[in-house]
């Protein structure tokens, strides 16, 4: 008799679940623009909060742009705030038009187009637009991933009532209490046994908002166009948090890269298990994924690489940047991340094994 809260699925011999590739989407700009226009217009909310997320029907649970990350394009007009919000989601902010401020655990940030920066989870925070200008942003959320495990918290307004911890004052400091029982080898092999003490109490890795400006980055990234057409690799970098250590996480979740592709460049196709998002905020160009042609141009939002996708991007006559948000981090503190970049080449487990090359010259 079948029980109605569980069931027991047989799958003996059967074969590995097969891969489940979604297709690519371009949203193109004019797209983005009608979609701002309409969210501009509306009366203000008594959040402030004006935001539309954009989704992928195939990502199901946590409406999503892929499996596990959202993006929503959030607006404020001239003189608007949102009400201070935390949740245990982590984000990445980019500005793609106008100008304003963050406040992100009583820490401010003013921000202009094309910066980056990130609110960490369970940090509160607000937007304001003090200028006359509209204010635009795209916002990356690894929420659809929460959502999907059932277990996404947020807070609007959380410091209304809230009573700290007995004996802290801000964030709590860790000390080293030598009365716990310690942490020991059991096995010769490498294992350990860990007291309950110390799994409620991990390492505290404090991780705060960081602001990647525009105007900095790029002097930086176009030193990168010297490398010339023999180089076999992407000219970016990371924007990175230093506590997110060997996972080269601009967030736990995500990292975000910027990018310069210098016109009538062409990518070697390759594929990774984590899924990147793309927008390209100057200049045009194509991307193929998994044999079949994208168009995309200066504005559009793309997912140009689903998971384990073969995809390559190329530009067209002119320089093309972009800021691309993938879910690479997780997928290494999951031990999860295969990367094969050169397809002639099987894919390793990055982070594991030994990874990748280019033939950039040290010097």
């Amino acid at each position: 008799m079948d029980d109605p809260q569980f069931q027991f699925i047989d799958q003996t011999g059967a074969a590995p679940t097969p891969l489940r590739l979604i297709e690519p989407v371009v949203i193109k700009k004019a797209q983005i623009d009608a979609e701002v226009a309409r969210l501009a217009a509306l009366p203000a909310p008594g959040n402030g909060r004006r935001v539309s997320i954009v989704t992928h029907p195939e990502t199901g649970v946590g409406r999503g742009l892929t499996f596990g990350t959202g993006v929503s394009i959030q607006v404020l007009r001239p003189g608007e705030r949102t009400a201070p919000m935390r949740e245990n989601a982590s984000l990445v902010e980019f500005c793609i038009a106008g100008s304003g401020q963050s406040v992100v655990d009583g820490r401010r940030i003013n921000f202009r187009q094309y910066d980056v920066w990130t609110i960490p989870a369970w940090n509160t925070y607000q937007h304001a637009n003090a200028t006359d200008d509209l204010q635009v942003r795209l916002t990356y959320s690894n929420e659809p991933m929460l959502e999907k495990l059932g277990v996404y918290v947020a807070e609007e307004n959380p410091h209304a009532g809230a009573v700290p911890e007995p004996g802290t004052a801000g964030k709590a400091e860790q000390s080293a209490d030598p009365t716990l029982l310690p942490t020991f080898q059991l096995s010769d092999t490498g294992a350990y046994l860990m007291p309950y003490e110390t799994l409620i109490n991990p390492p505290h890795v404090e991780a705060t908002a960081l602001h990647w400006p525009w105007v900095v980055v790029k002097a930086e990234l176009d030193k990168l166009r010297a490398l010339g057409d023999r180089y076999r690799g992407r000219r970016l970098y990371l924007l990175y948090d230093p506590t997110t250590g060997r996972t080269n996480g601009t967030t736990f979740s995500f990292f975000a890269t910027m990018t310069v592709r210098p016109a009538n460049i062409v990518d070697r196709p390759h594929r990774h298990i984590s899924s990147a998002i793309n927008y390209y905020f100057s200049g045009s160009g194509y991307s193929v994924v998994e044999r079949k042609r994208y168009e995309w141009a200066a504005g559009d939002l793309m997912l140009s690489a689903p998971g384990w996708a073969v995809h390559n991007h190329a530009s067209n006559g002119e320089d093309v940047y972009e800021l691309t948000v993938q879910d690479q981090p997780m997928h290494l503190a999951l031990g999860s991340l295969l990367w094969q970049e050169d397809l002639q080449v099987a894919p390793r487990l990055l982070g594991a094994t030994r990874g990748f090359g280019t033939n950039r010259s040290l010097r």
